[in-house]
């Protein structure tokens, strides 16, 4: 497919434009230089269903000799070696900069087809700061404001003329959506630079590296197709000063929602924790499917006693999700990395698992000829269950107890059931009672 990538300095608007071209909020927008460290990927719709791949990169700071600064570059390097496109952003309200001159250096030597974009052009002193640009000596230039969607329309002309028939299909089949969740330095990134076979994400010993999450399409051979989501480290709330940072932990947690599994990572070093048990909650209140991670399992080699009781330790910490697969890996080595996406797909396979009527009101059948219930001294009676949505698998149980009135273990134990002896030993399954007779 057609890629487009963008780039610029820090704090031009390139992930305001990528938002708007994209048609929805996938980076964050925020006046902090710097926010956007890793690639945003998306597609730009230009015809009914057919369009261009667009990239969103860190912004670069030439001036810069920092860890990040250093990494950025080498990921828009590699970035535009591909790049049929490049929207170099500029900010009009603060007109030419040596910095962006040094960009429009650095873009030319790259002999990529490049289209200047001035962006927040909104008065008539901004146009008057735009004209500096043309010195730069693009052929293509277009004035807009991407926060008000001010001529972005001509933009997209622009780009679908220099695409032309290259414009390929937005594809239909919606890959696995993976959210890997985990607290800081927990290896978030290098694993899913495992999982891609080469170095995608910036991996770095700061936490807190990835302020974003960062949407990555992984494409086998055999054409599977899964869209690793990294997300940053979360700390507890009392712990967050920084207001980017709290954008970036509400929408970790917003990514929760939307996915349909969850890699969630600790370590070996430091085991479960508190706050990783309350990460889990939200996995749990949320019914997504999950593997739990193990990393930097390595550092037990040869310590099998002691590996074994933290695996314990581990097992008791997560026993309110005790479906939950749990995998010993080392996303520094590749120790047992090919394990995942293979159980990622048997999950998912249960996460979408349709089971007959007939088959799940046997499971309730056998339930009441072995278990009675009762509540407030009144017999619980279960007349009928249907499934009637999957991921998560949600069942429906008709009973002449009002649900309100209906005990939490007993709705936990049919809800253990029906895990159990439909099929959905790997993943959470959702339980609603109604009173029979009630809409």
């Amino acid at each position: 497919m057609f890629k487009v990538v963008i780039v610029g300095r820090p704090n031009v608007g390139k992930s305001t434009l990528f938002n708007t071209l994209i048609g929805e909020k996938k980076a964050i927008v925020e006046r902090t230089p710097g926010i956007t460290r890793d690639m945003i990927e998306g597609y730009l719709e230009l015809e009914e269903n057919k369009g261009v791949y667009v990239l969103d990169t860190g912004g670069i700071d030439w001036g810069g000799e920092g860890f990040f600064n250093k990494t950025i570059i080498k990921i828009v390097e590699d970035a535009l070696k591909d790049a049929d496109l490049i929207l170099f952003v500029v900010d009009a309200k603060q007109g030419l900069t040596a910095e962006d001159i040094n960009v429009a250096e650095f873009l030319r030597k790259k002999g990529k087809k490049v289209i200047l974009v001035i962006n927040k052009v909104e008065s008539k002193k901004d146009k008057d700061n735009a004209l500096d640009f043309y010195s730069l000596g693009f052929e293509d230039i277009v004035f807009i404001s991407a926060k008000n969607n001010k001529n972005v329309d001509q933009l997209k002309k622009l780009i679908k003329n220099l695409a032309k028939n290259a414009l390929e299909e937005i594809p239909e089949e919606e890959p696995v959506k993976i959210a890997i969740l985990g607290r800081p330095n927990v290896g978030k990134s290098t694993l899913i630079n495992r999982l891609l076979g080469y170095e995608r994400m910036i991996v770095s010993e700061i936490p807190g590296t990835t302020r974003d999450c960062v949407d990555v399409l992984l494409t086998l051979p055999d054409g599977r197709k899964y869209l690793l989501i990294d997300t940053p480290g979360i700390r507890r709330r009392t712990k967050i000063d920084e207001r980017a940072e709290k954008f970036s932990v509400d929408k970790a947690l917003d990514t929760i929602k939307k996915v349909e599994v969850v890699l969630f990572i600790v370590t070996a070093e430091e085991g479960i924790t508190n706050q990783d048990q309350r990460l889990l909650r939200q996995v749990q209140k949320h019914c997504k499917a999950c593997i739990f991670l193990i990393n930097k399992w390595d550092l037990f080699d040869n310590k099998r006693e002691a590996g074994n009781l933290l695996l314990e330790n581990i097992k008791y910490g997560i026993r309110f999700m005790s479906w939950m697969p749990i995998l010993t890996i080392s996303a520094k080595t590749g120790r047992r990395i090919k394990e995942i996406l293979p159980l990622v797909d048997k999950i998912y396979q249960q996460y979408s698992l349709r089971v007959n009527t007939a088959l799940v009101n046997k499971v309730l059948e056998d339930l009441k000829e072995n278990y009675s219930f009762n509540v407030k001294g009144k017999k619980v009676k279960f007349y009928y269950a249907t499934q009637v949505d999957i991921k998560p698998p949600t069942f429906v149980v008709f009973t002449n107890i009002d649900p309100e009135e209906l005990p939490k273990n007993i709705e936990k134990f049919i809800k253990n059931k029906f895990q159990k002896n439909l099929g959905f030993d790997k993943v959470p399954v959702k339980v609603i009672f109604r009173l029979r007779g009630s809409d």
